[in-house]
């Protein structure tokens, strides 16, 4: 009996009877296509875009340049160097990221044990000039000063889920 219905099955190609039901059913629903540059679909509070460094309120930088996240960095992608301030406390000299090797896993952002370096939610950037893909601390500070409000609502949102 089993061996008919096999027969069967194949003489109707019934996969592909399967296949063109399936068709027929997203065929005549209405499409759900987005105008790309009009339209924008919702980013999540949790995604991983465009790094920046954050400031402490007083202006200081976050960063204590403990290179935690250039450890942890799958992609070899930071580059730190760091020395010594007059008052004892040790800070950045060199921040790099370099975005052409960078994964956006988030590891960085995981491992810093001062909420010093974010990925924000921006994902609209491109690059003009060979170079401008690595993130300098300047860039870096720069782009924490520019959406440090975003950043500040992601991260109480984040912490509502942990």
């Amino acid at each position: 009996m089993n061996a008919i219905k096999k027969l069967f099955k194949t003489f109707l190609l019934w996969e592909l009877l399967k296949g063109l039901k399936l068709t027929g059913r997203f065929f005549w629903a209405p499409k759900v296509t987005i105008q790309y540059p009009e339209e924008q679909t919702p980013v999540s509070p949790r995604f991983r875009g465009l790094h920046a460094l954050r400031r402490y309120p007083n202006g200081e930088e976050r960063c204590i340049a403990c290179k935690l996240c250039e450890a942890v960095c799958p992609a070899l992608a930071i580059t730190i160097e760091a020395e010594p301030r007059s008052d004892g406390s040790r800070r950045t000299t060199k921040y790099e990221i370099d975005l052409f090797k960078c994964i956006f896993c988030g590891f960085c952002e995981e491992a810093c044990p001062v909420d010093a370096i974010v990925e924000t939610r921006v994902l609209h950037y491109h690059f003009e000039k060979r170079g401008d893909q690595i993130l300098t601390k300047a860039k870096l500070l720069a782009l924490g000063d520019h959406y440090e409000a975003i950043i500040a609502v992601d991260k109480a949102v984040d912490a509502k889920y942990v």
